[in-house]
């Protein structure tokens, strides 16, 4: 009777322990984006540009180009979050980075471009 009581237990508490592994941000949303870059480098500019003031954070793997970014949706958006990092010199699927940005990156974490 004890085991039942114990597995009872877990089972509910592994749904509350999931829930406080998620981010810390409030009113959080999460959307997968792809954003294009090569490598370590492109990896740290791609994520620190979207973070702004514990509201978003952006995890990219370099492996698959995807980028999981959560945020506060009550004090930013999507569309913000993926120009920061348009401003940082790289292309997602709705936004590109200004040329002279992307020019000033350094040489491996230059990407193929689409073609406009």
């Amino acid at each position: 009777m004890n085991r039942i009581k114990i597995r009872k237990s877990i089972l509910l508490l592994v749904p509350v322990s999931l829930m406080s592994c998620n981010s810390s941000i409030p009113n959080a949303l999460t959307r997968k984006m792809k954003i294009y870059g090569n490598c370590g480098m492109c990896e740290e500019t791609i994520e620190t540009a979207a973070l702004k003031d514990q509201v978003a954070e952006l995890d990219w793997d370099v492996n698959t180009k995807m980028a999981t970014i959560t945020f506060d949706s009550t004090k930013t958006d999507l569309d913000a979050i993926l120009k920061r990092v348009a401003e940082s010199g790289y292309d997602s699927d709705y936004f590109t980075a200004p040329d002279n940005v992307y020019n000033k990156l350094h040489t491996c974490c230059k990407y193929d471009r689409k073609a406009e």
